[in-house]
């Protein structure tokens, strides 16, 4: 199918859907100048993830102070990156009535930074702006811990309790986060029409949520640069930039609302 075909019939499968799902992964995050961390120039092209497990970060004083200063690097990235077209077209979809939610596998809180609501994003793992105790559960903003480290902290401790804090992130061998994982296999099983932007696919169990789509009767679209294992089971694959495609596709599909009377309030 062509492209320009193939942007006109999804436009059309937003224009007629009730409950619009969006899964975005760091194909997304990299229009945005964000590496992805296993492509070269990413993080772990200068650590060994070995080293960044979770059971290795609670037991290692040493893989603190490392850890810290990975991230410490990571900080400083995403205080200059900003939201791209991919992030704003999420955001023009819930201004249309169409947007269920966003299920994201980045950490990089772009999509809040595009004007998406808090309520509208599943972070799946994570948000790298967050930290959390380990032991008591209290948030601090990164930003504030940031300011620890600079100051001179090497590994931060809780202020209120004295145990770990960890940003808020799904590290290596961590247990996903249980109602971030119901929630989203929750709005996939009941959406009608799934879209996958810029993800590979290939960390599970968060790209198991396409499969709950589609066997809950959904559309499934995926775009994306690389072909990925389940593209046979979509019903439409567009292989391209994720920010291009889709500005077009929502382009379109305003127009056609506007043609059929109107934004859905569904």
């Amino acid at each position: 199918m062509a492209r320009n075909e193939a942007i006109e019939k999804v436009a059309q499968w937003i224009a007629e859907a009730k409950k619009v799902v969006v899964f975005t992964g760091a194909g997304v995050s990299t229009e945005s100048g964000i590496p992805d961390f296993r492509s070269p120039g990413g993080l772990w092209d200068r650590y060994d993830p070995r080293e960044f497990y979770f059971q290795v970060f609670l037991t290692s004083e040493e893989a603190r102070i490392k850890y810290w200063q990975m991230h410490s690097e990571l900080h400083r990235l995403l205080k200059t990156v900003k939201p791209n077209t991919g992030h704003y077209a999420c955001t023009e979809l819930n201004k249309l009535g169409k947007l269920d939610c966003v299920i994201t596998q980045n950490i990089d809180n772009l999509h809040q930074g595009a004007g998406l609501p808090d309520e509208k994003v599943i972070e799946l793992h994570g948000n790298a702006l967050r930290v959390r105790c380990l032991d008591c559960s209290k948030q601090y903003s990164r930003e504030e811990i940031q300011e620890r480290i600079e100051g001179g902290e090497r590994v931060p401790r809780c202020e209120e309790c004295g145990g770990l804090v960890k940003p808020d992130t799904i590290s290596f061998g961590q247990a996903m986060p249980d109602k971030e994982m119901r929630e989203a296999e929750s709005h996939s099983r009941q959406c009608d029409l799934f879209i996958v932007i810029g993800s590979s696919l290939v960390v599970q169990p968060a790209a198991l949520m396409p499969v709950y789509a589609s066997h809950g009767g959904a559309r499934l679209v995926i775009i994306n640069l690389t072909p990925t294992p389940y593209d046979t089971e979509a019903d439409l694959v567009i292989h391209g930039q994720a920010g291009e495609v889709m500005s077009e596709v929502l382009q379109r599909a305003k127009e056609k609302l506007l043609t059929e009377g109107g934004p859905s309030s569904g």
